[in-house]
């Protein structure tokens, strides 16, 4: 596979383009007022202890406050920075029976200051979660402080080298401090093993001082830019090339590689080109068309993407295409199909949370097995933590992915003023029967006897047809004299009236 990563930077916002064989598949974009949070680490004060959520509530200088789950308190808890790195090793069971025994009133206090990690941002009403335990990042490891386990990442998966990595690591791990061991440091020597350690207690020392001596609420670590967080978790063997239009970013970049994988530095490439690099690549159409509800996949079948507040559904259809003589034969191929296109768009779209899958019935329990292993498969590069249930006999495949962040489509599009998020606005014949049962309930008030009624021209056509005059037939039912004004600023969902005498708005006086 053919992996490239681009990456284009603006006084506006940084977006970083990952490739697989020449197609998008991952889209991170950072602008300054949405900063990234997840990885910072922050002295804050308890607000609030919940028993009965087994949670509480930390000040840390943001609007809202942060979320603390008992779960993200105890000492078993997993490093949390990087999505694909999973624990080896389960905690000691005593610690496991002692963390579940104790209620978070017994460890936390309101006004109790106490170190906290962001481990998943804000998302909608919601402050961002935090955890107590600390993990940090380093180039081939994830150091824990205050653990003293070492553990491999699943994604290595030769046995040999998960125990020849364990114990390197070993000797090396000071006292009070646990590692879990990234998949880039498969076939590392000690030297390089020993210095990502060396840099990351250096790291760990600065901020425990900053710790002691700032107030709380206070920032005491920012986790790297996005620039150089991508480079340090997916510069790896398996890239051909990274290009970067921003010279600043570009000299960082080298320095860093130097340092980390002086193999790699020809890959680092300078983009000089006189058109954006995101077209060079023609990226541009792909991210237009991440935001559509509909995504037309090969022969003519197409997705429908549905993003709710609880989940998101994912529907599957033939469309145009019919396929074969055989029916079974032509549903198994779209959902062949549409399975990696999904998978494609999840990543893209960066979808987290419930996701439930619709494909089309399949009648043959040996393609519903082949259709759920293609899916399975479809993911084997994604970073994100997930979890995948086989096809149920409706044809559906439910997933969980892990969200740390908001979605794309909330981060780069905002709700429609005029539908006010429903993706959907009232019907002209809609409308047109809400106006006319307004003026029944005037007619009924014998208030008023002329009014000026504003809607949108395409309304205002439709209520004047020539075959169906809808105010004419009112004006002439109820004796009312009736102006209409057509206005192109109102919104198409919306009707105003006016008491043509004062004009005075009384939209509102028989409201259906």
């Amino acid at each position: 596979m053919k992996k490239e990563i681009i990456i284009s930077s603006t006084e506006y916002d940084t977006r970083v383009a990952i490739l697989e064989d020449g197609k998008l598949v991952e889209l991170q974009v950072e602008r300054p007022d949405t900063e990234r949070m997840v990885g910072d680490i922050y002295k804050g004060v308890i607000n609030t202890v919940l028993p009965g959520m087994q949670a509480a509530f930390v000040d840390i200088g943001m609007e809202k406050a942060a979320y603390l789950h008992s779960s993200d308190i105890a000492k078993e808890s997993r490093g949390r920075y990087d999505a694909d790195e999973e624990d080896e090793e389960e905690a000691p069971a005593e610690i496991v029976r002692k963390s579940r025994r104790q209620g978070i009133e017994t460890v936390l206090k309101k006004g109790q200051e106490i170190l906290v990690q962001v481990i998943k941002e804000p998302i909608g009403t919601k402050g961002p979660r935090i955890a107590s335990e600390i993990s940090l990042p380093g180039r081939y490891l994830v150091m824990v402080p205050d653990d003293d386990h070492v553990r491999v990442s699943k994604r290595i998966s030769d046995w040999g080298e998960k125990k020849r990595l364990r114990k390197l690591v070993g000797p090396l791990r000071p006292e009070g401090f646990g590692f879990i061991i990234r998949t880039e440091a498969e076939g590392k020597e000690e030297r390089e093993i020993a210095d990502d350690i060396k840099r990351l207690l250096k790291l760990w020392a600065k901020l425990k001082r900053k710790s002691e001596t700032l107030p709380a609420p206070s920032l005491i670590h920012k986790e790297a830019e996005m620039t150089v967080s991508m480079i340090r978790d997916i510069l790896t063997d398996e890239v051909q090339k990274l290009v970067l239009d921003n010279r600043e970013d570009y000299k960082k970049t080298i320095a860093y590689v130097r340092q980390v994988a002086p193999q790699l530095r020809d890959r680092v490439i300078l983009y000089k080109g006189t058109q954006p690099v995101f077209d060079t690549y023609d990226l541009e159409p792909e991210i237009d068309k991440m935001l559509a509800r509909k995504v037309w996949i090969k022969k003519g079948a197409y997705l429908v993407i549905d993003q709710t507040e609880a989940m998101v559904t994912i529907d599957v259809n033939t469309g145009r295409f019919v396929g074969g003589k055989d029916q079974e034969r032509t549903i198994f191929e779209t959902n062949i199909m549409a399975a990696r296109e999904i998978a494609r768009q999840i990543r893209l779209r960066d979808i987290g949370g419930l996701i439930v899958c619709d494909f089309i019935d399949m009648y043959n329990r040996e393609n519903r097995r082949r259709l759920y292993e293609e899916f399975k498969n479809a993911f084997r590069h994604d970073r994100a933590k997930r979890a995948i249930n086989p096809v149920t006999e409706f044809g559906l495949i439910e997933m969980t992915r892990e969200r740390v962040r908001p979605s794309h489509m909330h981060m780069l599009s905002e709700n429609c003023p005029v539908c006010a998020g429903l993706g959907r606005i009232p019907s002209k014949e809609t409308l047109a029967a809400k106006i006319e049962r307004w003026f029944v309930r005037a007619h009924a008030a014998r208030k008023f006897a002329q009014y000026h009624l504003v809607i949108s021209p395409d309304l205002a056509n439709a209520m004047t047809d020539d075959n169906a005059n809808r105010i004419e037939r009112i004006m002439k039912a109820y004796k009312f004299r009736i102006n209409l004004v057509r206005d192109t600023t109102i919104s198409p969902r919306e009707f105003k009236i006016y008491n043509a005498s004062d004009n005075k708005e009384i939209t509102e006086t028989y409201a259906v």
